[in-house]
């Protein structure tokens, strides 16, 4: 018998959840800042032949796409279920998450090869074109980091995009420095250096969050929840004599579920049982939907009861 937390004999399914916000003002308003920063340090990464610049501002392009990819995610996760689609399209989030990285890499290959370039055959640089453009940067990055800072905390989405701003800022501190210590020591090499530094951090960010993407992509257990723990809470339950089936994976950025087998040989539990179970997963382990099958007869031959069975 499945249990799910709505109020239907049988079933413990837990759907408290909240919608999560949507910031739509705050994408709005980033993207915005964003793609005029790109323009503007385009023109003047151009004129100042800067790749440190240039650099910058494939970047921030790729950041003002991750922004719209990111928004459009955050506003389809809302969509209300269809037959279609019973989940609704909360992974979309996670599809977002996915695009954003592997754009990033490709922006990454375009930067270091042009950089690799320059280093070989340095070119004379506008210092201070380059120092005054980068110290605009670390303003719109850090503001549009602001806008997304009130929801860091409650969503994994939200706060890549406030983390990857933040990081934003400090790239464009380093480009700061450089352009400072080219017009100290008129070290031209410095200008792809600092592109090539660039492109180190935005590998060391975005190979982070691949991984996590293609995890969240292949249903994997989130990095937060421990599925031992998991396990152990389960079987430890009352009347619980074997568990089998048990598949914990993330719905979307922010939502987890979770569905097992329950063997209880004393009898089904009833609703509270059910019930009682779905709010401690939620409250423990931040676990929001929860499907749980109770088996009465330790001898029924479950199909999925080997561990190795999906």
């Amino acid at each position: 018998m499945a249990a799910d937390s709505h109020h239907h004999p049988g079933h413990a399914h837990d759907h408290s959840h909240a919608a999560p916000r949507t910031f739509g003002i705050a994408f709005a308003v980033g993207t915005l800042l964003n793609a005029g920063f790109v323009v503007i340090e385009a023109v003047f990464g151009f004129l100042s032949n800067s790749t440190a610049l240039l650099a910058d501002a494939g970047h921030n392009l790729s950041d003002v796409a991750g922004l719209i990819v990111a928004w459009i995610a955050a506003i389809l996760s809302r969509r209300a279920p269809t037959r279609r689609y019973t989940y609704g399209l909360r992974s979309t989030s996670i599809l977002a998450a996915l695009f954003n990285a592997m754009f990033l890499l490709v922006a990454i290959g375009a930067i270091a090869w042009e950089a690799i370039n320059r280093l070989q055959h340095p070119e004379p640089v506008a210092g201070m074109t380059v120092l005054i453009v980068a110290a605009a940067g670390i303003l719109i990055n850090g503001c549009t980091a602001l806008l997304f800072a009130a929801g860091r905390k409650g969503d994994i989405n939200i706060r890549g995009a406030f983390l990857h701003m933040a990081a934003d800022a400090a790239v464009s501190a380093g480009v700061v420095v450089a352009a400072g210590l080219i017009l100290l020591t008129g070290w031209h090499w410095l200008d792809p250096a600092a592109s090539l530094a660039i492109c180190g951090v935005i590998m060391w960010s975005t190979w982070g969050l691949l991984k996590d993407a293609v995890r969240m992509s292949l249903d994997a257990v989130p990095p937060a929840i421990d599925a031992l723990e998991v396990r152990s809470y389960l079987e430890q339950l009352d009347g619980v004599a074997r568990l089998h089936d048990l598949h914990i994976w993330a719905m979307s950025t922010t939502e987890t579920a979770l569905t097992c087998h329950l063997v209880m040989p004393a009898g089904h539990p009833g609703d509270t049982f059910l019930m009682r179970a779905a709010e401690d997963l939620k409250r423990r382990f931040s676990i929001g939907h929860t499907t749980i099958q109770v088996e009465i007869s330790e001898a029924t031959a479950c199909a999925l009861s080997p561990e190795e069975v999906v």
